[in-house]
Parts: structure tokens; C-alpha cells; sequence
């Protein structure tokens, strides 16, 4: 096992994603060095990758929109989570905030984590 460190510069994230490459081709065995390498590694640059290239908060109405490209779905496949034709319309366009029944409904129906659906939706500029 190799001594795993702190990342701190682009260099030693590529050293430690080719690394976690290697590992991951051998696939070790649970509770061996390998293993705990393995682990330890992705903690590393997961804290890296964070710290570093933190991520945008998903806007929910995105989300929605490619589920619906996923699951084939039409505006009005959404009545039945979200309530009327216009209702739809509105939230789809960002002029209308998801309700707490709403979000529960998406997240049942469609399988969207309902985490995902409480964020903040971007308004867009006209």
C-alpha cells in the first residue's frame, strides 16, 4: 500500500486518480490494503474536487425537464404531479415555485430525488 497524502496541486490529482485507476483494474478483495487505498484515495480527491471545483446547485426545473427527455414524457404527462395544464406551464417556464405536494408527487412518480427538487430554481432573464 502506498502512503496516501493530501492533494494539493493539479499534478498530484492526476498522480492519484491514476492511482485509483490501477486499483480499481484489480478490483481488491474487501478489508485488504488494497481496499483501504482504495478508500482513502477517493476521500482525498473527493475533498479536492470539492474544495476545488465546487458544484453548482442542480436547478430543479432542469431536472424535471430531463426526465421528461428520459421517460418520453409530454407537458401533460405532468398534470399529475404538478395540478393543472397552466400550472405545468408555469413551473416548466420558472414563473411558479414547486410546492411541498408537488415535489412529493415528482419525487414518487418520477423517481427525482426529492432533495433535488427543493433547490432554488433559476430565474432566467428575459
Amino acid at each position: 500500500m502506498k502512503q496516501v497524502k493530501i492533494i494539493h496541486s493539479e499534478e498530484e490529482l492526476e498522480q492519484a486518480l491514476g492511482r485509483m485507476s490501477k486499483l480499481m483494474d484489480i478490483d481488491p478483495e474487501p478489508n485488504t490494503l488494497e481496499a483501504d487505498e482504495m478508500d482513502l484515495l477517493g476521500l482525498v480527491i473527493e475533498h479536492y474536487e470539492q474544495k476545488h471545483y465546487p458544484r453548482k446547485p442542480t436547478d430543479p426545473v432542469e431536472v424535471i425537464k430531463f426526465m421528461m427527455d428520459q421517460q418520453s414524457l409530454k407537458r401533460k404527462d405532468l398534470i399529475p404531479y404538478i395540478g393543472s395544464a397552466s400550472k405545468v406551464t408555469e413551473v416548466l417556464n420558472g414563473a411558479r415555485n414547486l410546492s411541498l405536494s408537488m415535489i412529493r408527487r415528482l419525487s414518487e412518480g418520477l423517481g427525482i430525488p426529492a432533495s433535488t427538487l427543493i433547490q432554488p430554481t433559476v430565474k432566467k432573464r428575459a
